[in-house]
């Protein structure tokens, strides 16, 4: 289970996250909602070990996790797929997936050389082929330069390259910006799939009415604080979300 207990962040003098308190118990997934600048990427970096916090604990399994490097973190089953994708442009979507897996080596050190020497375990080819199973698009893509992928398999490809980490916990910033709806509904659905196989999702979402029909559960953050929090259809009926986030009069 992942615990947020008062937790604040800040960047300087600006205070990103105000004592923010949050729980993901296995096998759900989670939306937070808010505005822009409202606390969202930096509470989810902040999970992941990108960001420090000046304040608060953040608990993994009952142990303590803030301020941890984010490759250990990374090591206890937690996985970012992080805003804009950040895959490496250059390389092929095959090697892509390869240097997502170097969580399960000790260290760097054990991928030099060729990456098809990598690719060639046993262990390396069972990851890749179940992700390869979520997306064939990457499958019948492996060897095209990532930079040259739509914008929809790009997102595929980051979410890809963090399960070859084997995470229990998958933190997910806006995995809808620049999408087509139908690629939107795709990617939505896949986390239904892998929440049913027992992964826990963490979900940050533009677009709150997707987040919620796909979510068991929501908070909504705003200027750096929780403010509402519920089941996704109770935030779905609730006349204050649907005027703020949801669009609705």
């Amino acid at each position: 289970m992942l615990e947020i207990d008062a937790v604040s962040v800040h960047y300087g003098h600006v205070q990103a996250v105000r004592e923010a308190s949050l729980t993901v118990q296995p096998g759900e997934i989670v939306t937070l909602l808010g505005a822009n600048g409202a606390g969202k990427s930096s509470l989810l970096n902040a999970i992941a070990g990108l960001y420090p916090c000046s304040q608060g604990e953040i608990r993994w399994d009952g142990a303590p996790i803030q301020n941890q490097p984010a490759h250990q973190i990374a090591r206890t089953g937690i996985a970012l797929v992080p805003e804009g994708r950040q895959i490496l442009s250059p390389m092929t979507v095959r090697d892509n997936l390869l240097v997502g897996d170097f969580i399960h080596h000790r260290s760097l050190a054990a991928l030099i050389g060729p990456l098809n020497r990598l690719a060639g375990t046993p262990a390396v080819r069972r990851r890749m082929e179940y992700v390869y199973s979520l997306f064939p698009r990457l499958q019948e893509r492996r060897q095209q330069i990532a930079g040259s992928l739509s914008g929809g398999e790009q997102q595929m490809l980051a979410i890809g390259r963090a399960l070859m980490t084997q995470p229990r916990l998958l933190l997910l910033d806006e995995p809808s910006i620049g999408l087509a709806p139908n690629l939107v509904r795709e990617i939505l659905q896949l986390l239904v799939t892998l929440r049913d196989q027992g992964l826990t999702v963490l979900l940050i979402e533009q677009d709150a009415h997707a987040a919620l029909r796909v979510a068991d559960r929501g908070y909504v953050i705003e200027t750096g604080r929780i403010v509402a929090e519920g089941s996704s259809r109770e935030l779905l009926s609730s006349e204050r979300m649907r005027r703020a986030y949801l669009g609705m009069a």
